[in-house]
This record gives C-alpha cells, sequence and structure tokens, in this order.
C-alpha cells in the first residue's frame, strides 16, 4: 500500500516536469529538415541552432514577461505557428520558436510555467520605462 502512495507521488511529480523538444521546420510541409532544436521545460527555453557551427541561447522561464502565438495562412494550412517571447534578457530582448508544431500548446505551457517561475523566485514583472532621462538634481 505505501508502494503505490511512493510510486503515485513520482508519477505526480513526473507529470509536473513537462518538457517540450519542437525542431524548427520548412513552411513548405511542414517539414523538420532544418538544424534548429527548441527545448522549453519548467526553467528554461533553450535554442540550439546550427550543424557545423552551434549557437546555443538560453532564457529563464522567469525573465519571459510575454508570449505571442503568431500564424500566417500557410503555418495555419500546414498546422505549424510561431510563438514570440518577449523577455526582460539584455543580449534577447525577444525569442521566436519559428515554425513548430503544437505552438498553441507550447504558448499556453511558457505562460503559465513563467508565472510560477516568477512566483517561486518572488520575482516582479517589471517594465522598462526609460528612466535615464530624469533630471535628478530636479530642486
Amino acid at each position: 500500500m505505501e508502494e503505490n502512495r511512493e510510486e503515485m507521488r513520482d508519477i505526480e511529480e513526473k507529470e509536473d516536469e513537462r518538457e517540450y523538444v519542437e525542431r524548427k521546420r520548412w513552411l513548405f510541409f511542414g517539414l523538420p529538415f532544418t538544424f534548429t532544436k527548441y527545448t522549453v521545460n519548467e526553467r528554461v527555453v533553450t535554442i540550439n541552432a546550427g550543424l557545423f557551427n552551434t549557437t546555443e541561447n538560453d532564457c529563464y522561464l522567469y525573465k519571459i514577461q510575454d508570449v505571442e502565438l503568431k500564424t500566417s495562412l500557410i503555418e495555419r494550412i500546414f498546422g505549424l505557428g510561431t510563438v514570440a517571447c518577449y523577455t526582460g534578457d539584455n543580449t534577447h530582448p525577444q525569442l521566436f520558436l519559428e515554425h513548430i508544431k503544437h505552438a498553441k500548446k507550447i504558448k499556453d505551457y511558457i505562460l503559465h510555467a513563467s508565472e510560477v517561475a516568477r512566483r517561486k523566485r518572488r520575482t516582479m514583472n517589471t517594465l522598462n520605462i526609460d528612466a535615464d532621462d530624469i533630471d535628478m538634481d530636479a530642486d
């Protein structure tokens, strides 16, 4: 009986730890013949690109401020979509997960998981209002 409880607890923990792995696809027929792979889990969004010269770009989920789903007519025909993530990251303020399957499900997951990550870290979603122009010596 106690073993069943432990197994159920392990299953519940594994269900919470989702990970989506998608490849960028060609618009024509939605075939995955590119060398870009997107990985989204509960902590980070990772973009691996390239065949000979590879680039790996990571963004923590708590830095993602907004998520947008973009689909063109051709993407809708082949069941694809592009997820745009607007982040507070200085190096890459926008991340695009281009031409992926299950885009709506991934967008919803990123939106929910980023809010959970912010709550875990007790961070607040803030906006940059370009306060550099304010004169601090005004008396």
